[in-house]
């Protein structure tokens, strides 16, 4: 069954008792964009997806879970990862930036952990988007496979097989698969933004 993001956008933001105006003030973001998005008319980049929860307090993961996990669970199947985008680009039709999908999954709850950890899945040309990443944690990573152009600032490197990254996500940043082959990388960040 597909994950309808304007339709649960709207229950968030009503049981919290905001209109699309103080939700949008509260995000930073245009007025029109909330109504847009709940009426399915827009799809939002995974940046502003963040951005509109941050204005309720909200991460993506508890966006887009549906059950809870024990919190005392330790052992994770793939099929138990909780998938953070896949769903989103159902909506926006299979593209979080570039040319190809960008699919983010999570081990477990990471708010009663205090640590994200993430399997991510690049396609050939997606990216991020084009609004650069910024949030209060420490990230870093491992490519697994592929090769990945991580801007962090002003610098910029193409990481392959083995290469890793650790940086301060104050810092903007953009993550984007490049060459012709997907790109997969398990990362971790403190505290979880997602």
């Amino acid at each position: 069954m597909d994950f309808d993001v304007g339709v649960r956008l709207k229950e968030i933001r009503v049981a919290a008792g905001l209109s699309q105006r103080d939700l949008a003030t509260r995000a930073k973001v245009p007025h029109g964009l909330i109504s847009l998005i709940e009426r399915n008319k827009s799809s939002p980049s995974i940046a502003s997806l963040r951005k509109i929860l941050g204005g309720i307090s909200m991460t993506m993961a508890e966006f887009f879970k549906e059950d809870r996990q024990p919190r005392d669970k330790i052992f994770f199947e793939p099929s138990e990862l909780i998938d953070l985008t896949s769903r989103l680009h159902r909506v926006s039709g299979g593209k979080a930036g570039g040319a190809g999908r960008l699919t983010l999954r999570q081990v477990g709850d990471a708010h009663a952990n205090n640590l994200q950890i993430l399997h991510e899945r690049y396609e050939p040309g997606a990216d991020t988007g084009d609004v650069m990443l910024e949030h209060r944690s420490h990230e870093g990573g491992v490519v697994i496979s592929g090769r990945l152009e991580i801007t962090v600032g002003s610098q910029t490197k193409i990481l392959g097989s083995g290469d890793a990254y650790l940086f301060d996500s104050r810092t903007p940043h953009r993550f984007r698969c490049v060459g012709d082959q997907i790109c997969e990388v398990v990362s971790a960040c403190t505290p979880p933004y997602l």
